[in-house]
């Protein structure tokens, strides 16, 4: 294979250079151009047909929501976004990851030689994946954008039963929040049961990933909080920078968020949160890993087969922006249904409650 061909495009010199100069330090990375807007970035790319694009949220005339949108309409291309940790900058990442975007990286700091280093592993090891991912996947993607954002949706409480006797955890990496909203929105408003998800993302941008799923799912969806008591119809997703466990206290069941040590290199992660539902012994445990980088999650999924799991389900690498994770879980022959993300929530239903799944 050679070399990967990356158009970089953002309005600052500076951050341009910078980009360019980390990137370059890996010999199967060439950058190809550079541009400062969205205008030149989409004209770019259907003059130099680049591998990769690393695209700034923010930037005038055109910004990268918009030129995302251009892109994959026009001449589909693995985007990856650069975003500021922001609460502005997570809001349109985390629309542009919904919206055909592999994945997304956090716009280096220049506060030192070791930051400086972790950003040039980020941005190296995310453009090498980003290569991998299969095209089709990301164009199928957001062709069930449409079909899903234009659902309407009914008023929702943050209220469900107290009382449940299964529970479904949810691992997802790079890929996740497109994998997320096609799971989620396959489950009906009257879903009896919690649902607990760990999506690798800093904090902030898992808040405003709860808040756009909870406007397109019948379910709610919300970011975790510590202590708080676990309701059926509910999807809680960690917050970035804490590990979230289940805690039974005073015979109810309620979340506990914690910040020790990183777990694969992730916190939260979805190790943690599967280890911890795996021990909730008297309710039925249902697993799904899904597309992401790395490892997170399989041994977590190993330990819960061997711990009682009413299901394992592993996303298919066909659909998988990154078959990372579920590959790894699958090789540990912890898997009982290796399925397309399409169809993982309608397995949920059934394995569940199939009575549940006539409730749409």
């Amino acid at each position: 294979m050679g070399s990967i061909k990356v158009l970089v495009v953002d309005d600052s010199l500076f951050m341009r250079n910078l980009i360019v100069r980390l990137m370059e330090e890996d010999d199967s990375i060439e950058v190809i151009g550079t541009a400062r807007n969205g205008v030149e970035g989409v004209r770019m790319v259907k003059e130099l047909r680049p591998d990769i694009v690393t695209m700034d949220v923010e930037m005038p005339e055109m910004n990268g929501m918009e030129a995302l949108a251009h892109i994959m309409d026009e001449l589909p291309t693995r985007v990856i976004m650069l975003s500021a940790l922001t609460k502005e900058g997570a809001e349109i990442t985390v629309a542009a990851l919904q919206s055909g975007a592999v994945d997304f990286i956090p716009k280096p700091s220049i506060s030192g030689t070791a930051d400086l280093e972790e950003a040039k592993k980020e941005i190296i090891s995310k453009i090498k994946a980003a290569a991998r991912t299969p095209l089709s996947t990301l164009i199928a993607a957001r062709r069930s954008l449409n079909h899903i954002v234009q659902r309407p949706s009914s008023p929702k409480t943050v209220e469900g039963p107290k009382e449940f006797n299964q529970i479904v955890a949810i691992g997802t990496s790079t890929g996740g929040p497109k994998a997320l909203q096609t799971v989620l929105t396959g489950l009906p408003a009257q879903f009896p049961f919690p649902v607990l998800i760990v999506q690798h993302m800093p904090p902030k941008f898992t808040t405003s990933l709860a808040r756009r799923l909870d406007q397109i799912c019948r379910i709610s969806v919300v970011e975790a909080e510590d202590n708080q008591l676990l309701q059926g119809g509910i999807a809680y997703i960690a917050p970035g920078g804490y590990h979230m466990t289940v805690v039974m206290r005073q015979g109810e069941y309620r979340i506990a968020l914690q910040q020790k040590p990183q777990v694969n290199g992730h916190r939260p992660s979805v190790d943690v949160l599967f280890h911890s539902v795996s021990d909730l012994a008297a309710l039925k445990r249902h697993f799904v890993l899904m597309t992401g980088m790395g490892s997170d999650g399989a041994k977590g999924m190993a330990y819960a087969k061997r711990h009682g799991a009413a299901s394992t389900i592993a996303e298919a690498e066909e659909t998988c922006v990154v078959f990372g994770m579920p590959r790894t879980a699958i090789k540990l022959n912890c898997v009982d249904h290796v399925l397309p993300v399409t169809v993982i929530a309608a397995k949920i239903r059934q394995l569940t409650c199939p009575s549940v799944g006539e409730l749409i």
